[in-house]
């Protein structure tokens, strides 16, 4: 986590690292509860108007609005209740609180056997969620990855809300370690781990339940984190690498259009509108047109007619965020 943190303060403009990793962790997270769109999609709509965009888009965007609401929101108070409240809500898209109904029993499938019935009653839900709050924040004694990995499972078993308790405590989970300084950033992209190995998830947190099993589950959550700051990092180093590599290029074959601010704009988000080189004061309409369409001419970026609107599209990041691997493809 520490090689994370200083590959992300290698890369001058955060935003380009806000503005991307953070939908690459909402679209796994949402894919663990079924919710399945594309990254294509999640990027097209993601500095836009989604009106347009299908219902699994719209809902795995809520998810990487409220991780923002909720980094915003620790900037000026402590992890707590009221975080959880306001994560749950955007993610559902509804004025969502702490359940007083019963919640949803957990079945064992195929039997269809229940194995676990969540606790009932407002006033006992919140009187847990307070005791998991002052676990978090005065159990100073025990590591922050542990206390990460134990809450988690608490907070699934407490289940405090109708809907959303998954996507909530995944989001928890990355609060948590920037209230505790391991994290700077919302970067840390668990949700990627967790979907690669689903089965494992829900195995590991219903043997907590069952049988009281907590070292298996914490080292499931412990490789979780290792495992994806090692490819986050990597994923930052090749942003870096890909943005010098697009600077050079594009300062050598076209100086009269250079400058880093406009590398910086179309590395923000991987889909571009004139209107994002106005809003960042490089130009006016007209000349921000002219600056886009060199680079398409370049083949830097592609043009592609969307409505009254023309988008452009950095084909190398985009590419780079929605693969697996780090790799891109040279400039001639």
């Amino acid at each position: 986590m520490a090689g994370l943190q200083q590959a992300a303060a290698l890369i001058p403009n955060q935003d380009v690292l806000i503005n991307t990793i953070p939908l690459r962790e909402a679209k796994d997270s949402s894919a663990i509860e079924n919710i399945v769109t594309t990254t294509d999609n999640l990027f097209r709509f993601a500095n836009t108007d989604a009106a347009h965009a299908d219902d699994a888009t719209k809902e795995t965007l809520r998810y990487r609005t409220a991780l923002m609401q909720g980094f915003k929101d620790i900037q000026e108070r402590p992890l707590t209740t009221r975080t959880a409240v306001l994560v749950c809500r955007t993610i559902s898209n509804v004025e969502i609180d702490v359940r007083r109904t019963p919640g949803t029993a957990l079945a064992h499938q195929p039997s269809g056997k229940i194995v676990y019935t969540p606790p009932q009653g407002e006033t006992v839900l919140r009187d847990k969620l307070t005791n998991l709050q002052q676990f978090l924040h005065n159990e100073e004694q025990i590591d922050p990855l542990i206390r990460m990995a134990a809450a988690h499972y608490q907070f699934e078993a407490i289940h405090p809300f109708t809907d959303g308790n998954g996507r909530t405590g995944r989001i928890l989970n990355i609060l948590f370690l920037i209230d505790k300084k391991l994290l700077d950033l919302p970067i840390l992209y668990l949700s990627r781990y967790i979907n690669d190995h689903r089965a494992e998830y829900y195995s590991r947190l219903l043997d907590v339940t069952t049988s009281g099993a907590w070292e298996p589950w914490v080292l499931y959550m412990l490789a979780a984190v290792e495992e994806t700051s090692l490819w986050t990092m990597e994923k930052i180093r090749a942003i870096r690498d890909l943005m010098d590599a697009t600077i050079e290029y594009v300062n050598s074959s076209s100086p009269k259009i250079y400058s880093r601010e406009l590398i910086e704009v179309i590395f923000t988000q991987p889909y571009s509108r004139i209107g994002d080189v106005v809003d960042a004061k490089l130009a006016n309409r007209a000349t921000a047109s002219k600056y886009l369409k060199a680079l398409v001419a370049k083949g830097v970026l592609q043009e592609r007619k969307e409505g009254r609107e023309n988008i452009y599209i950095n084909v190398r990041f985009l590419g780079l965020l929605t693969a697996d691997t780090h790799a891109f493809e040279k400039f001639a």
